[in-house]
């Protein structure tokens, strides 16, 4: 109930998002459409998908065919029997069908498809993952376009200050030491206001690779859905929702599909078998001879010893499925310890948004207040600069804290298992079905299928300037 409400309350968020600039949900979708990440793990997905039909052709029957045509080239002695030294002309088919083969079969194909659960829960691990990655760059570029914006209209406030400065000190009511420190300011100001730069280009550079175009007029986010309310509710549902735990458990659940596997391999096997032959003598001295023949039985094979390798296949089994038992804990420690950091993230940057926006308020009436005081010469010029500081930096803070906020809150749902396309409600076309591949290859009994060579789905984000010369996105 508590993983409907929240999905269905995201869905009315990102809905509500406006369409005249890039939003979330725009980002999101171009971001499901074409992140290399995801459409990679979706191909990887398929691969897994072919591991079921793989399994399955092991009990399926096999037919196999041989021909031949041989001439004599010298016969002597008692090989030399009076006949024609050909050419004959020999052909044969053969027919086997796996009747028991100690329960490999059965146990690799249950692997098999317990794998493709496994697989299917991966990506959407890598949906949360990457979707979280997004969210996170949308956040940065919004944070650090702030973040410059009040840099550059602090340095236009500081030029604002020197020019006055410079002229009261020309008039003798201010001394060269104000003019040094409002110089001084004013170049740290800059040298802020650079490095701001620096770190939104960087910002735009890591939304492009993540979402796959350069950012544009970016809106403000949709509210988060409402969060559990204690950190020991919301790792309860992790346990219960998080893909990356479902994923380990069903690896952990095939390998000892594997071990029964294993232990199949010291049975005896049995198969049906059907043969037929012809043979063609067509030089022969006396005439033409042919003849032809057909068989069907049932062979069986008992394995008295094979060298050890049944034991040290099911011992080497077994090992792999204590290694992923062994993941599977640390996997669980992993998720228990992501939900309790973003929950302590999310309260710890909502609780610094509601103490800096008392901040900001707080220091632009002392900022007005100093000023004028400065106007009466009761404030030194100093006083000003460092009221001035103070508003910029708890308005950084500000941006900062709420930027926190958001991204620690969507970790938070990626963490419990609510950030996947599903949950989103994403509207850029149908989603991606992980069954419609399974239900397409998984029983193919044709040894001719193949898909097409596979094109990229995910997209460049290289442009024509950064195009090296002579080459093209099509020869690359």
């Amino acid at each position: 109930m508590t993983r409907n409400i929240a999905i269905a309350t995201l869905l009315a968020a990102l809905a509500s998002s406006t369409a005249y600039a890039d939003t979330l949900r725009e980002a999101l979708v171009s971001t499901y459409r074409a992140n290399p990440t995801l459409t990679a793990q979706r191909e990887n997905l398929k691969a897994t998908d072919a591991g079921v039909a793989i399994a399955k052709s092991a009990g399926r029957p096999t037919v196999g065919g041989t021909f031949g045509i041989t001439r004599d080239l010298t016969r002597s002695g008692r090989f030399d029997v009076g006949t024609g030294r050909g050419p004959y002309l020999n052909a044969g088919v053969d027919v086997a069908y796996p009747l028991f083969q100690g329960g490999t079969v059965k146990n690799d194909i249950k692997a098999a498809k317990t794998r493709v659960e496994a697989g299917r829960a991966n990506l959407r691990a890598v949906e949360g993952d990457v979707f979280t990655e997004a969210v996170a760059a949308y956040m940065d570029v919004i944070r650090d376009r702030a973040t410059l914006e009040l840099n550059q209209n602090n340095v236009k406030v500081l030029e604002t200050n020197l020019q006055a400065t410079r002229d009261r000190f020309e008039i003798g009511d201010l001394t060269r030491t104000d003019v040094a420190q409002s110089e001084a300011r004013l170049s740290l100001a800059q040298s802020r206001y650079t490095l701001a730069e620096g770190r939104l280009v960087g910002s735009e550079e890591n939304y492009r690779r993540v979402i796959g175009k350069k950012p544009e007029a970016l809106q403000p986010p949709p509210p988060l859905p409402p969060l559990p309310a204690t950190a020991d509710e919301a790792v309860r549902i992790a346990l219960s929702d998080n893909p990356d735990l479902i994923a380990i458990t069903r690896q952990a659940e095939a390998a000892g599909y594997d071990v029964k596997a294993a232990r199949g391999t010291r049975l005896p096997s049995v198969s049906a078998v059907a043969a037929g032959d012809y043979f063609d003598a067509t030089g022969d001295d006396k005439g033409l001879q042919s003849g032809t023949a057909t068989s069907v039985g049932v062979q069986g094979r008992v394995p008295f010893y094979q060298g050890g390798l049944p034991s040290a296949r099911i011992r080497q089994a077994q090992a792999f499925e204590g290694q992923t038992l062994e993941q599977r804990v640390a996997t669980e420690r992993a998720v228990v310890a992501a939900t309790r950091s973003a929950f302590a993230d999310y309260q710890a940057a909502d609780d610094a948004i509601k103490s800096n926006d008392v901040a900001v308020k707080a220091n632009e009436l002392a900022l007005e207040g100093v000023r004028a005081e400065n106007s009466v010469g009761t404030r030194t010029i100093l006083d000003v600069l460092d009221a001035e500081q103070e508003l910029l930096n708890s308005q950084v803070l500000l941006v900062t804290a709420r930027r926190d906020a958001y991204v620690a809150g969507f970790q938070l749902l990626n963490a419990m298992g609510q950030a996947e396309a599903a949950d989103l409600g994403l509207d850029g076309g149908p989603l991606y079905d992980p069954l419609g591949n399974y239900r397409r290859v998984a029983n193919d009994w044709n040894d001719w299928s193949n898909d097409p060579r596979h094109q990229p789905v995910a997209t460049s984000t290289v442009t024509p300037a950064e195009q090296p010369q002579g080459v093209t996105p099509a020869s690359r």
